[in-house]
């Protein structure tokens, strides 16, 4: 291709939107991986966390909306309104754009539940939300096999530095939890310290 044109604008516009996506899906991986029980990040208030986190979901879901919208629109390769929300429908593969639309469903239910969240119980809530982590791994195998741009070169470095941030937020997470103290035992700690400091004092 020589350049960008109206027959391929649309082609370049579904990939990058998706490239994007992946990007601002991993990163609000990361920030709600990292976030502990208060909901704050080392170095940042409770505030800027939360304001962070959703305008990174927000414009994530915006890229998203233009790279489904732009692929339907593209008529370099037929895909129907229906095959976007119904998995596995696709006459054009069908199992990587299946899997684009599983996770297109269960970022959208957590969208509904997250507006319609006062007036649901906070287990539903929080049971759906918990749905935005199984859509982030459905997310990167549709985009590392529907797309033969994110198998080779710099885009698959791209992708494979997402998934290697977000599992080692993973496992940073796991670590802490492990040796963290639970909530019921860290008042018992901190008084059984105090005396100690206290003793110490008296000495």
């Amino acid at each position: 291709m020589s350049g960008i044109t109206s027959t391929t604008a649309l082609w370049y516009a579904s990939r990058a939107t998706g490239v994007v996506s992946l990007i601002l899906l991993s990163a609000v991986m990361i920030i709600g991986i990292l976030v502990n029980r208060q909901g704050r990040l080392p170095g940042l208030p409770r505030f800027a966390v939360l304001g962070l986190h959703r305008n990174l979901s927000l414009l994530a879901v915006a890229f998203v909306a233009i790279h489904v919208l732009t692929a339907v629109a593209d008529s370099y390769v037929s895909i129907s309104l229906a095959a976007i929300v119904i998995p596995f429908i696709s006459s054009y593969e069908p199992l990587w754009l299946g899997l684009g639309a599983v996770a297109l469903d269960l970022m959208a239910a957590v969208i509904v539940t997250s507006l319609l969240r006062r007036h649901l119980g906070r287990g539903v809530w929080r049971a759906v939300h918990w749905l935005a982590y199984v859509s982030w791994p459905v997310a990167v195998v549709h985009s590392f096999y529907s797309s033969h741009d994110m198998q080779t070169g710099p885009l698959l470095y791209l992708g494979l530095v997402c998934v290697a941030a977000v599992l080692a937020a993973l496992g940073w997470r796991l670590i802490r939890a492990r040796t963290g103290l639970p909530r019921a035992d860290r008042v018992p700690q901190l008084m059984a310290d105090q005396g100690l400091l206290a003793r110490a004092g008296d000495r």
